[in-house]
C-alpha cells in the first residue's frame, strides 16, 4: 500500500502537553491541523498553548514568516475522532497510555482516514506491534515518540511494529525531518525506546549515589548539568569518548581507559524507589512554590531555545 510522503493535513488526537506541542510545530511548518480531545475546554487550552509557543518557534526560524493568526486559522477542532481524521494524510496520536484506549482510537481513526494515511503514536512505553495488532491496515502504523516539549526538542524516535512496511517508516522519517525534527530509526522494539532508557540509566545511578550519601541530589544534578551534560547537548556519549581518545580516537580511548570504564560499570548501583528513597527525592524539591516552579520551567525553555539557536548557527558555518 502506498503511503502519503508529503502530508499537508495532520490529525492530532489528544492535545494535552505533548499533543499541543506537536500541534504548534505542525502549524509552524505551514500544515493544516485537525485536532481532537474529549476534555472540556481542550480547544481553548490548545489555542492558548500555540500562542505561548509561537514566539519561541519564530525565534528558531521555524515559522518562516507565518503569522500566529494564520496558524490559528489553519487549526480546526473536532468533537469526534472520525471527523478529525477526515482529510488527514498523517496522524499523531497522543491518547492515554492504555492499550485498550489506543486500540479503540485507531479503530475510530481508520473509519475516517484515507488508505494512504500514516498513523504515528507518541507512546513512550507500549510496543508498536501490540498497538497495531487489531488494526485494519496495521502496515501504516508506527511509533513516533517525541521528547518533551516536541516543538523545541528535535528528537523523535521512529519505531516500526512487526507489520509496519518499510515504505511507511521511510515516509514518516522523511516527514519528521522535513518539519525540522531529528528522527532516529529503531530496528528493534524495546521498552522505553532509546532515549528514555538512556536517561533512565543515568537517573538510576544519580538516585543510587544520593541514596548512598555520596552527594546531595542538588549536587548530583549539578555534576550532570555542569559537566558531561554540556557535551551531551552537542554530541552523544560514544562520540564524546571518541574525541577523548585524541587523534587515536575510540581505539586509543579503549586501550587506555577501557579497563577503568569497566570498573565503573561493575560498581554501578541498582536502587529501588522505596518509601525512604521517594521521600529523599521529594524533599530535595519540596521548597519550590508555584511561582518558583513556573520560573524553573521558563528557565529551562529559554535556555533550551538559546542552545538550539547556537547549535543551528554552528551547523551553518
Amino acid at each position: 500500500m502506498p503511503v502519503s510522503s508529503q502530508p499537508e493535513t495532520i490529525a492530532v488526537i489528544g492535545v494535552g502537553v505533548i499533543g499541543s506541542s506537536w500541534v504548534s510545530l505542525f502549524l509552524a511548518a505551514g500544515l493544516k491541523v485537525r485536532a481532537n480531545d474529549p476534555a472540556p475546554g481542550a480547544e481553548e487550552r490548545l489555542r492558548a498553548f500555540v500562542a505561548n509557543a509561537w514566539p519561541a518557534l519564530e525565534n528558531l526560524g521555524q515559522t518562516k514568516g507565518l503569522t500566529l493568526e494564520a496558524a490559528q486559522a489553519a487549526l480546526s477542532f473536532h468533537a469526534r475522532i472520525e471527523d478529525a481524521a477526515t482529510g488527514a494524510q498523517f496522524v499523531q496520536e497522543n491518547a492515554p497510555e492504555r492499550l485498550e484506549i489506543k486500540r479503540e482510537t485507531y479503530a475510530r481513526l481508520e473509519a475516517g482516514l484515507a488508505d494512504d494515511a500514516i498513523i504515528a503514536s507518541s507512546t513512550s512505553g507500549i510496543m508498536p506491534s501490540a498497538l497495531q495488532e487489531l488494526m485494519t491496515r496495521p502496515e501504516r502504523f508506527l511509533v513516533g515518540h517525541p521528547f518533551n516539549p516536541p516543538h523545541l526538542i528535535p528528537l523523535v524516535e521512529v519505531v516500526p511494529g512487526k507489520q509496519t512496511t518499510e515504505a511507511c517508516v521511510e515516509a514518516a522519517t522523511a516527514f519528521y525531518r522535513a518539519i525540522g525534527k531529528t528522527p532516529i530509526r529503531l530496528h528493534k522494539e524495546v521498552v522505553g525506546h532509546v532515549a528514555n532508557r538512556l536517561q533512565g540509566a543515568i537517573w538510576r545511578e544519580a538516585v543510587y549515589l544520593a541514596q548512598q550519601g555520596v552527594a546531595s541530589v542538588e549536587d548530583i544534578d549539578l555534576a550532570v548539568s555542569a559537566g558531561p551534560g554540556q557535551r551531551w547537548a552537542i554530541m552523544g556519549p560514544s562520540m564524546t569518548f571518541n574525541l577523548g581518545g585524541g587523534r587515536g580516537g575510540m581505539a586509543h580511548f579503549l586501550e587506555h581507559l577501557g579497563p577503568a570504564v569497566e570498573t565503573w560499570w561493575a560498581d554501578l548501583g541498582a536502587p529501588h524507589l522505596d518509601e525512604a528513597t521517594q521521600k529523599m527525592l521529594a524533599d530535595a524539591f519540596d521548597r519550590l512554590d508555584d511561582a518558583q516552579f513556573e520560573k524553573a520551567i521558563q528557565h529551562r525553555d529559554k535556555a533550551l531555545l538559546r542552545r538550539l539557536r547556537a547549535l543551528a548557527e554552528d551547523a551553518q558555518d
